[in-house]
């Protein structure tokens, strides 16, 4: 069964939140191209990727962990940006809009990851009357 990504709002979300990054960190010191900055990037553009690739695979266990680990990239990102704020990369005004796109991505991201981990596939139970054969023990 594929999913749709672009019907989930967790990949807006996720989307919103990576384009944002990208925005924010040319601001960032020169001699943090390759560190802080790759870093967020990379984080940032984890989120939506794996949430794609989730989309794409076939059963509900595989979906679930692809969501697991894009909601990992985006705990990462929290913290990265946080240590951006904390080393006065980026100011207050133009942090606002990203740290609360995070923060609401976080919320969404999980909310679907435990309504998923609370979904049962859909399998006959044996021990459950079917309709057909009340009495799973006795045969036609």
């Amino acid at each position: 069964m594929m999913r749709d990504h672009l019907k989930l709002h967790a990949f807006k979300l996720a989307d919103d939140v990576a384009v944002l990054v990208y925005m924010l960190t040319p601001g960032f010191p020169r001699d943090e191209l390759y560190g802080l900055t790759s870093q967020m990037r990379r984080a940032a553009v984890s989120v939506p990727s794996n949430i794609v690739e989730g989309c794409a695979r076939e059963s509900q266990a595989e979906y679930l962990r692809f969501l697991e680990i894009a909601f990992g990239s985006l705990r990462e990102l929290h913290y990265q940006f946080g240590l951006s704020k904390r080393l006065n990369y980026c100011n207050d005004i133009e942090s606002s809009e990203c740290e609360s796109k995070i923060i609401e991505a976080e919320r969404v991201l999980n909310s679907l990851i435990r309504s998923l981990r609370n979904t049962k596939p859909l399998q006959p139970n044996p021990l459950q009357p079917n309709p057909l054969h009340p009495n799973p023990l006795q045969h036609d």
